[in-house]
């Protein structure tokens, strides 16, 4: 007896690694950037504490409605093509079918199969048929406008709570290195890990998030210390 075949695959990942990635990645540069910048600007450990705090509170929030109402949209469109689909299936179920065999002959049938395959995958399931193969609409990866907004908040509040750590525990005179140190090596850890959940390669995934991370937090503190200098 033959073993059976499983197969995993990334795609079914895209929805709510998207958002986890962003989250995190926004929420340690966010949250890290803004305690560097008030450091920089000579500020108490309560004040710091203060705006690291309103950054969490804040960034979880915005993250939360801005991936909720993108991802909404989305979700829109794909509702108003599917009832845009299944209105041509209604009225003109011949030319339909004729679109979905072309579609299949594009991709390399011979022009009878493709008119077989399109018949029989029209009377198993038209709409779905044409929402898959004409349009690139699937369940896999269709919008999910709560996982994304939940996914979203959660992963940047829980990226923020980082750099506020290392405010908490560093002694005050070593915030403007302790925290960036920690947030990126943080960054790059987690750089890699969603490199490799997504199947990419796990250097080039760390690389980039840090590179971007430590140019956001070096831009911020230059700032802060410019109008700590000025005040």
């Amino acid at each position: 007896m033959r073993p059976r075949h499983y197969e995993s695959h990334r795609t079914r990942r895209i929805g709510w690694l998207r958002a986890a990635v962003l989250g995190a990645n926004d929420g340690i540069v966010s949250t890290a950037s803004l305690i560097l910048g008030v450091a920089a600007a000579h500020a108490s450990r309560e004040a710091i504490l203060t705006a690291g705090v309103a950054s969490l509170v804040a960034g979880a929030m915005s993250m939360a409605a801005g991936e909720y109402v993108s991802v909404s949209s989305q979700s829109d469109m794909e509702h108003a093509e599917t009832e845009v689909e299944r209105k041509e299936l209604e009225s003109d179920n011949a030319a339909e079918h004729k679109e979905l065999a072309n579609i299949y002959i594009k991709r390399g049938l011979t022009p009878q199969l493709a008119t077989d395959v399109a018949e029989q995958l029209m009377a198993h399931d038209a709409l779905d048929a044409h929402l898959r193969d004409e349009l690139g609409i699937s369940e896999t990866l269709r919008a999910q406008p709560l996982q994304a907004a939940f996914t979203s908040a959660v992963t940047y509040a829980a990226g923020a709570i980082l750099p506020l750590a290392s405010v908490i525990v560093a002694p005050a005179s070593r915030l403007t290195v302790v925290v960036p140190v920690v947030s990126l090596v943080v960054l790059t850890t987690l750089g890699g890990v969603a490199a490799r959940a997504g199947g990419a390669g796990v250097t080039s995934g760390a690389l980039r998030v840090l590179f971007w991370g430590a140019m956001a937090m070096a831009v911020t503190a230059g700032l802060g210390a410019l109008f700590g200098a000025v005040a």
